[in-house]
């Protein structure tokens, strides 16, 4: 379930939290840019990287000011780092939280970090991830853009604002993952305007936070990826190097975004920094039948029609099949080429919500194959994983134009459902051992 948000007022404004688990370690996630409370549970990497923090945390969520669910406000009336403190301070006390670890993201740094220093007694300890001392290249701060690239970068985010912007620099590591694609540019639009995100990066022209930094008696971990693409490793170990015994992990990778990537190593420093444990994720193993679709003969179909009407078709298509899965209770959980992987707790509705899938496809004009297998499936941050999804990717791809195939194992466990099929034989499948029976769903009966 996903959690309730809720409003703290910091002064004339409302604040939008949530919070996640009961551990009695408070921790304050600071986002950095620009956030959605409710969107950020829609994509399954977030929301397993936000669920793993509050498995041994109560987690603090919260949209900053003139972002995401919070109030809005006039884009020259961002909030300065002292108001931002406010409504961290405002949520703290929301939730009954009189000390709590404060968790930086990126530009949500410099603002814990005044945090900590401004209120030791309400900080716990200090964590820092993708972060910096100051944005603007200095004499002593090499690793920051000059006012000029920043610029560059800020005029070219505004003119591509409404799609997946600039997203092979914040997470080039599923930059070309089409699912991902579109969830991005929704959080970016959710998130803020394209004068108000240009106005948020605009501000940090103004931070610098690097005289105050060995000040900080909190204790403090800072993490970076060495690759990052968005912000030079080089300011966190500047950092580092000037906070009083900070712990300094590198770790490596180029995604800027907490969640993409090796997020577990993230979540595992973090984890035995605040608790003195380090608990791995345990895969979360479940029985489900997997299904894929394929749209038959995509490509000729591109060329036949042309790039404009070919990408309305797509997204008809989408929407049908998102559709469909929703009738039937089925889990998106990724996307292939022109198609979609879902899973089912029942494989009867799973054989239903295909042969769907397949009738309804030919009101669009396009023909569908899919295939089915029932088995154990790792539900891990990339989807799914596990054999079964080997073997119901390698019987769909046997499948021809309007078939519907399913291993002998969904066969077998939907006996009595009235469902028919016809035997296609026994076959090897690429990379699975032994000889797996085959069988196509024959459509009901007009």
């Amino acid at each position: 379930m996903r959690p309730t948000t809720r409003y703290a007022k910091s002064g004339e404004y409302s604040i939008a939290y949530q919070v996640v688990g009961d551990a009695p370690l408070d921790l304050v996630f600071v986002p950095g840019f620009i956030s959605h409370l409710e969107h950020a549970w829609e994509d399954p990497d977030f929301a397993r990287f936000l669920d793993r923090l509050a498995s041994f945390s109560r987690l603090i969520l919260f949209d900053k000011r003139g972002t995401g669910l919070s109030d809005r406000v006039p884009v020259h009336m961002l909030p300065t780092l002292e108001e931002r403190m406010d409504d961290v301070r405002a949520v703290m006390d929301a939730v009954g939280s009189n000390r709590a670890a404060l968790f930086g993201i990126s530009e949500g740094g410099p603002m814990s970090i005044l945090f900590a220093s401004t209120y030791p007694d309400r900080v716990q300890a200090l964590v820092l991830y993708g972060s910096y001392a100051r944005r603007v290249r200095d004499a002593d701060y090499p690793w920051a853009p000059t006012p000029e690239e920043h610029r560059a970068f800020l005029d070219e985010l505004e003119q591509v604002w409404g799609g997946p912007a600039q997203v092979a620099v914040w997470a080039p590591g599923v930059a070309g993952d089409e699912r991902f694609r579109r969830w991005w540019g929704q959080l970016l639009r959710l998130g803020a305007s394209p004068a108000a995100a240009r106005a948020v990066l605009e501000m940090t022209f103004e931070i610098d936070v690097r005289d105050i930094l060995p000040a900080i008696r909190t204790p403090t971990l800072i993490i970076h990826r060495t690759g990052d693409r968005r912000i030079e490793v080089g300011g966190s170990r500047f950092m580092a190097e000037r906070i009083p015994n900070a712990r300094y992990v590198e770790l490596p990778g180029s995604d800027h975004l907490v969640w993409i990537g090796d997020s577990e190593a993230v979540a595992g420093e973090i984890e035995h920094f605040l608790t003195g444990a380090r608990h791995a994720a345990e895969p979360n193993r479940v029985l489900a039948t997997v299904l894929f679709t394929d749209m038959v003969d995509s490509t000729s179909r591109a060329v036949e029609i042309g790039d404009s009407r070919w990408r309305a078709l797509i997204s008809d298509h989408d929407r049908l099949v998102r559709g469909e899965l929703a009738r039937f209770r089925g889990r998106e959980t990724d996307r292939r080429g022109d198609g979609f992987i879902a899973i089912f707790d029942g494989p009867a509705r799973a054989i239903r919500c295909a042969l769907s899938i397949v009738e309804r496809a030919h009101e669009l004009g396009i023909r569908i194959r899919a295939g089915l297998h029932t088995g154990e499936l790792d539900l891990i941050e990339s989807g799914i994983a596990g054999i079964a999804v080997h073997i119901g990717a390698r019987i769909s791809s046997l499948a021809g134009p309007d078939e519907v195939l399913v291993s002998s194992t969904v066969r077998d466990l939907v006996a009595g459902s009235g469902l028919s099929f016809a035997d296609r034989g026994a076959h090897e499948l690429k990379g699975v051992p032994g000889s797996w029976r085959v069988f196509r769903v024959e459509p009901p009966a007009p």
